[in-house]
């Protein structure tokens, strides 16, 4: 009679004992993974300060930088850190969609995570149209797989958590973790797993807050689109920011997957080279725009913003190219905060046409309507850029232009750019297992 309770006790224990490790991992991994994440955003912060620095002594010395930083961002992308190259987004996924844990291990490691941080810097240090959200969904899905070596029992929704507590704790945005965890990144529900990530977005949201506080990510504004007329905005940034998003990645991912012809021939043998060449385009980019075109856009948008007044008419078409130069240099580094700022750009030359009206909301409108076309993540799309901005009042109009900017980029590229770049990914680590 005892010994058999006895054993019940035990196997219970354990069972308890199991759970708790479970629950405690995802909670310390998403701890871990806001800590990184807000060491990134201040030392991004300080890499962009100092190319501005070296700026103000001549603009021209970017022709000589930009390209040069490119190309040894590049080499050692090579040569040390295989696999942290571009985004980061794809590399999650496609981990996800491995099974060999020695595949997973080549795209999510604290090697390739060091090493995305340091060349996300690089980037940025010489003037890559970049951000850091995407290298932090990366570097968190890393953190996450590393915490998993820990566990006897391999989680196998701890990639997804990481990756997901990666962009709650990069832009401050709980809600928009979770739903791109969902939306992008799993492409379904996982019902046993959903309380374990929602708990590694709260870890990570909450070690953010206790580090850097509360904030918008793009500051605030609390007007409205005020007038009847003011309303056609939504139409109108929806469509033209659908399919220049569109554009966008099918640009992107025709060059990832190599152009035909000699042309693609030479430069897909020569990556140092086009390394340097997509450098100085963007550099270019940068003197056209009067220095705006660097970096991650933030502050430009931030000032449009809080304070109302236009973005330079350039500013979307020359942001729109840089953006795209850097993402096919590849060199590692996000396309979420300069798509926004491209998006920002677009809804600030809509508003033109709409006089008399406050241009934030256009602005914001722009902002939802290209990110999505890009990302082909509407619901993601909207509620992330709800919560950077902090303008509730603007829900169902960011919604409408969300939705319909989905499908004007998806007669344009049918396949989102992120799944579409994993592909290769999934490729290329299954090759090496064989």
């Amino acid at each position: 009679m005892f010994p058999i309770r006895s054993a019940r006790r035990l196997r219970l224990i354990k069972v308890f004992s199991a759970r708790w490790q479970r629950r405690l991992l995802f909670v310390m991994g998403g701890i871990a993974v806001g800590a990184a994440a807000v060491l990134l955003a201040v030392l991004a912060d300080w890499a962009q300060h100092a190319f501005a620095i070296l700026l103000g002594y001549s603009h021209y010395l970017a022709l000589a930088v930009t390209p040069a930083g490119f190309v040894l961002a590049v080499l050692l992308t090579r040569q040390y850190f295989p696999n942290a190259q571009g985004s980061g987004i794809p590399q999650a996924i496609a981990a996800r969609q491995l099974t060999d844990q020695g595949a997973r291990a080549r795209l999510l490691s604290i090697r390739v995570a060091i090493g995305k941080v340091l060349l996300t810097l690089l980037g940025l240090l010489c003037g890559a149209s970049a951000g850091r959200e995407g290298p932090t969904v990366q570097i968190g899905a890393s953190i996450m797989f590393a915490a998993g070596r820990l566990s006897p029992r391999r989680q196998p929704g701890l990639v997804l958590a990481g990756a997901a507590a990666g962009v709650a704790a990069a832009f401050n945005t709980p809600l928009a973790g979770i739903v791109f965890g969902i939306e992008e990144l799993s492409r379904s529900f996982e019902t046993r797993a959903s309380g374990l990530i929602i708990a590694a977005v709260i870890a990570a949201g909450l070690t953010t807050l206790a580090l850097v506080g509360n904030y918008t990510y793009f500051g605030s504004t609390p007007t409205m689109l005020q007038h009847g007329a003011d309303w056609l905005a939504v139409p109108i940034c929806g469509v033209i920011g659908g399919l220049c998003g569109g554009l966008f990645s099918r640009f992107v991912i025709a060059m990832a997957r190599g152009v035909p012809g000699l042309a693609g021939s030479f430069l897909k043998k020569r990556p140092l080279l086009l390394a340097g060449l997509c450098g100085l385009g963007v550099a270019l980019c940068g003197l056209a725009s009067g220095d705006l075109a660097y970096g991650t856009g933030y502050e430009q948008v931030k000032t449009a913003l809080e304070s109302g007044t236009p973005l330079p008419e350039s500013f979307g078409l020359l942001k729109f190219a840089a953006t795209a130069l850097t993402a096919i240099s590849g060199i590692p580094g996000g396309i979420f905060a300069p798509s926004l700022a491209v998006g920002a750009g677009i809804g600030s030359n809509v508003a033109q046409f709409f006089h008399g009206a406050p241009i934030g909301p256009i602005i914001i409108l722009g902002m939802v309507a290209y990110f999505s076309g890009v990302v082909q993540a509407p619901i993601t799309a909207f509620v992330i850029v709800t919560e950077m901005t902090g303008n509730h009042a603007m829900v169902l109009p960011v919604m409408a232009a969300s939705l319909i900017a989905y499908a004007c980029s998806r007669l344009v590229c049918p396949e989102g750019i992120y799944h579409a770049l994993a592909k290769s990914f999934v490729q290329a680590n299954s090759v090496v297992k064989h």
